[in-house]
This record gives structure tokens, C-alpha cells and sequence, in this order.
């Protein structure tokens, strides 16, 4: 059962000749994003609250992830010493940024947000309220360093890294008003936007930028439940195959305009993360990885194959033609790739950072010059 837990020995020691690409020995990190790395800033920001069971392997409640435990960003900020992000909009329990600030929210697009969408926090805004922070930081800052303890220094904005996994949402959201030639011929609107935000960032002055690409998303239940009712649909995963088609479009064409930056900013680091490829493993070959359960939800309403129902999000009772209808829980966290039919286990984020952290999966690579001496025990 836990011999997919990975234990991360880290040993931080300098490499001086590794001027390019990452790092691992960043003052702070920025993080912009969804669900995937969202620590709390939707249901602060519109008010919302989380339920139990989510929260419950690691926080023991509800701690705004999406999530039983902890995320792949939060796994990240351990590998390079880090404390876990802090959420923007959080403004209770004394939050502290001084290693830090995430502006990632659930729901979160990078296009500006449609009139029903889940969150109004779309890629833009999250630029525009990083901006207002780097503002407001410099200056408290340089009004008093009574502040010093809770916000970073100014060097740490050029210092640090600026983490991105966003576009999920966009790709999985346009399914439901677009035929697929139609969202295939809007992806390069959507990365037009994004590279919009990387280039304020980057006039900030950021210089270390870290990008997931999207994952395979037509491996989540809540696409199979709704787009994957006939089987001809399915892939021999039983993956929506229109939906992951649509990824991969979208990441070719991500990685294309990651490396016209990189060419542009020649005194910038741009990592590319290839999350989708590590994703889809998992998925294929997750009874190798030690787990039961590849696309049916831990925590929902159904019971097999999905244990999803687009109407009860986990930890939540709703009355459905006149019967109530309670979400039920697995035993077994750790023998679930999914969670909830739209994000993935603790387990999985553990097995899917470390994973990342092979370095063999981003562009660069970075296995041939670790920062740290990366001890997987199985």
C-alpha cells in the first residue's frame, strides 16, 4: 500500500557552471494557476468553503485544496525548502509571504472569465494582483522593516521563481459550448493571452519561469461522466480521446511558444514541465505505481466504474428528486489516482512530483546538474 510514498532526501549544495535553467535554491516562488495548485485562494476569494473529507490525509479538515492532502506545488515547495504558499486572498491566521505569495484559484482560466465560469480570478487578474503585491510590498518595505518578517525583499521579485500551471480550465470548459475544430482553432488565442502575462511579468522583472503544461484530461471523471457515454468516445483507458487530443494541442503549441521566449528573453531561465506525459503514465500503468484505481473518484456519489455525480461534489448532501444523496469516502486514499473526479489524490500529487523531479520531464532537463542529491526509497 505505501510503497509508492516517496521519501525525499535532499541535500541543497551549490552548482556554480549550472547558469541555466532551474535552480532549486530560489528566496521565494510565485505561483500562478487552478485547482492544481490553488492553496486556499478561491474559497477565500468568493466566500466558499470546502467540506469534509477534503483535507482529511494530511491538514486533518478542509484547507482550501481540492484535494484529500497536499498538491504537486506543495510537494515542489518542500523539494526546494520551502514553506507551503500561502494563498493572496487569505487575509486571516497571519499569512506570511515572505517566501512567497500564490495567486492560483480554482476554476481559474487564462482567458478573462465567461459569465457563469467558477472563478472571476482568471490569468490576467492573477498578473494584475501580483503586480498590486509587488507594488504594495516595496512599499511597506521601504516605509518600515517592522514588515520584514511576513513580506519578501525587494531582490526576491527578480530572485525568485515564477511557477505556472494553468489552461485546464480553458480546454475542459470549451467543451461544453464548442465542436472540437472550434476549440482547436481558439488555443492559439488562449497562449496569446498567457505569453500577455508572462511578458508583464517578465518587464517586472522576473527571470526564473517554471511551466506545467496541461494534463490528460479526458481521464477525469467528471469528462467521462458527461463526454464519454459511448464507448466508441473512449480510448483504451478509458480516456474521453477528443478531450486529450485537445491537451496535446494545446501543450505542442504551449512548448513551441516556451521556446520562442526562451530565444526572446536570453537572460531568462524558462523551464517546460511535461505534466501531461507523466500524467497519462500514471493513468496507463498505475498498478505499477501501487494503486487500484486509475479514473474512478475516492471521494463521490455513484459508486463504479466513476463514482462520480456532476450534482454532489465530495463531502456534500443534495436532494435529488425527492431522495437525499450523501458523497462516500474510500478507505483508501493511497489505491486512488483520482480524488473527487476533477483532481487527483495526495498519493498522486506525491508520485507525480516526484516524478517531475527527475528532471527528466522538463525542457531543459535538469538531471544532469541537480541542485541536490535526490534519494527515491521505495
Amino acid at each position: 500500500m505505501n510503497h509508492h510514498h516517496v521519501l525525499l532526501f535532499i541535500i541543497i549544495c551549490c552548482i556554480p557552471h549550472a547558469t541555466n535553467g532551474i535552480q532549486f535554491n530560489y528566496p521565494a516562488v510565485f505561483n500562478f494557476g487552478d485547482s492544481n495548485s490553488d492553496t486556499g485562494d478561491l474559497v477565500a476569494g468568493i466566500g466558499d468553503h470546502l467540506d469534509p473529507p477534503n483535507g482529511q490525509t494530511y491538514f486533518k479538515g478542509p484547507s482550501g485544496r481540492f484535494c484529500d492532502g497536499r498538491l504537486i506545488v506543495d510537494f515542489l515547495m518542500d523539494a526546494m525548502d520551502l514553506p507551503f504558499l500561502n494563498a493572496y486572498l487569505e487575509a486571516l491566521g497571519v499569512p506570511n509571504f515572505r517566501k512567497g505569495c500564490n495567486f492560483a484559484a480554482a476554476g481559474s482560466t487564462i482567458l478573462p472569465p465567461t459569465l457563469n465560469a467558477v472563478s472571476p480570478f482568471s490569468f490576467g487578474i492573477q498578473v494584475a494582483q501580483f503586480l498590486r503585491f509587488k507594488s504594495r510590498v516595496l512599499q511597506l518595505q521601504a516605509k518600515s522593516r517592522r514588515f520584514n518578517k511576513y513580506l519578501p525583499d525587494e531582490d526576491y521579485f527578480s530572485q525568485g521563481l515564477y511557477m505556472f500551471d494553468i489552461g485546464q480550465n480553458d480546454i475542459a470548459g470549451a467543451f461544453y459550448s464548442k465542436s472540437f475544430d472550434q476549440i482547436v482553432a481558439s488555443i492559439p488565442s488562449v497562449l496569446a493571452e498567457f505569453e500577455t502575462g508572462i511578458k508583464k511579468l517578465y518587464d517586472q522583472g522576473g527571470r526564473n519561469f517554471w511551466i506545467h503544461n496541461t494534463g490528460p484530461v479526458g481521464c477525469l471523471a467528471q469528462n467521462i461522466a458527461k463526454f464519454g457515454t459511448d464507448p466508441s468516445k473512449l480510448d483504451a483507458q478509458g480516456c474521453v480521446s477528443a478531450h486529450n487530443q485537445a491537451a496535446n494541442i494545446f501543450n505542442i503549441q504551449l512548448h513551441a511558444l516556451v521556446t520562442k521566449l526562451q530565444a526572446q528573453f536570453s537572460d531568462a531561465n524558462l523551464t517546460h514541465v511535461d505534466i501531461f506525459t507523466i500524467k497519462s503514465n500514471l493513468i496507463a500503468n498505475y498498478s505499477r505505481y501501487g494503486f487500484e484505481q486509475p479514473t474512478q473518484a475516492c471521494c463521490g456519489y455513484g459508486g463504479p466504474p466513476l463514482n462520480y455525480n456532476s450534482q454532489v461534489p465530495c463531502g456534500q448532501t443534495k436532494t435529488i428528486n425527492g431522495s437525499s444523496i450523501t458523497t462516500t469516502v474510500c478507505n483508501d486514499t493511497t489505491e486512488y489516482v483520482n480524488w473527487d473526479g476533477i483532481h487527483y489524490t495526495e498519493a498522486a500529487n506525491q508520485h507525480i512530483a516526484s516524478q517531475i523531479l527527475t528532471g527528466k520531464f522538463s525542457d531543459p532537463p535538469f538531471a544532469d546538474k541537480m541542485p541536490f542529491l535526490l534519494n527515491l526509497k521505495f
